[in-house]
């Protein structure tokens, strides 16, 4: 069975970057899915940050994120990354990846990113 495993989070200062890696294992592929990448904040409802279709097109980048987060696949390495530039205390959040189908969803167990102003 597919399973999704974050990692690369961590506590950084404001205007710093980090690059979450998002591996997938159990003997499947990403490739042909659509992956992507939602944060949930202490307090609020998880939301969407970047998506990728089966195809490697971006097809959601939230507004907050828009020229400094960027989604990417590695076939090769089975997996996902999201590189996160010019970090902002509001971006502190529990980051989760997620891949989809038509007749599946799977998520990971989530990394911490916490930006200090």
């Amino acid at each position: 069975q597919l399973q999704l495993v974050e990692s690369g989070g961590s506590l950084v200062q404001s205007g710093e970057s980090l690059t979450l890696s998002c591996a997938a294992s159990g003997g499947a592929s990403l490739d042909g899915y659509a992956v992507g990448w939602f944060r949930q904040a202490p307090g609020k409802e998880r939301q969407g940050v970047s998506c990728l279709s089966s195809t490697d097109i971006v097809t959601y980048s939230a507004i907050s994120v828009k020229g400094r987060f960027t989604i990417s696949r590695d076939s090769a390495k089975n997996t996902v990354y999201l590189q996160m530039n010019n970090l902002k205390p509001e971006d502190t959040a529990v980051y989760y990846c997620n891949v989809a189908s038509w007749n599946f969803l799977y998520w990971g167990q989530g990394t911490q990113v916490t930006v200090s102003s």
